[in-house]
Parts: C-alpha cells; sequence; structure tokens
C-alpha cells in the first residue's frame, strides 16, 4: 500500500473525502516528526511507539577493500509494535 492508497483507505474508513484525510494524516507525520526532533516519544496504546534511538560510535569495514572505517554516533527513529498490533498481523 503506498501513500495515495492509505489515504483513499482513510477516507473510506472515517467517511472523509480524501483532502481532509491527506490533511489528517500528514497532521500525523508532523506531529510525530516534531515529538521525535524534541526527543520525546509517541505512544499509541495498542498500536506501538515512535521513538529516537540512539546508536554507538562503532568500527566497521569497507566491503570492498577491507579497510577498516570509523562509523560515527547518531540517532535514528524507531517504531516498537504494540502487543495488539503484533497479534493482529499473526
Amino acid at each position: 500500500m503506498n501513500k495515495k492508497e492509505l489515504i483513499e483507505k482513510m477516507a473510506d474508513k472515517a467517511g472523509l473525502k480524501k483532502t481532509e484525510a491527506e490533511k489528517a494524516l500528514k497532521a500525523f507525520e508532523e506531529s510525530v516528526t516534531d515529538a521525535l526532533k524534541s526527543n520525546d516519544k509517541v505512544t499509541l496504546v495498542g498500536f506501538g511507539t515512535f521513538a529516537v534511538s540512539e546508536r554507538k560510535a562503532r568500527k566497521g569495514r569497507n566491503p570492498q577493500t577491507g579497510e577498516e572505517i570509523n562509523i560515527p554516533a547518531k540517532k535514528a527513529p524507531k517504531f516498537v509494535p504494540g502487543k495488539l498490533f503484533k497479534d493482529s498481523v499473526k
């Protein structure tokens, strides 16, 4: 399912116009992004949690040359699915 199909499905299930569903999805995306930028978590009980994961600096290898390289520390978004969500997908 791509974004367009998701918007159509949301509009159908919620009884909204496609433009309204698109605005709602965009607002959700922006809200989650803003929260993660602020190092907050977004928890949707039963669905899952969006959070920021901090990865430590580490050493790696260039697969072509075998040369050792330094991989810097960074922050990455992550999603941990909730129990109800996991159980419904099984």
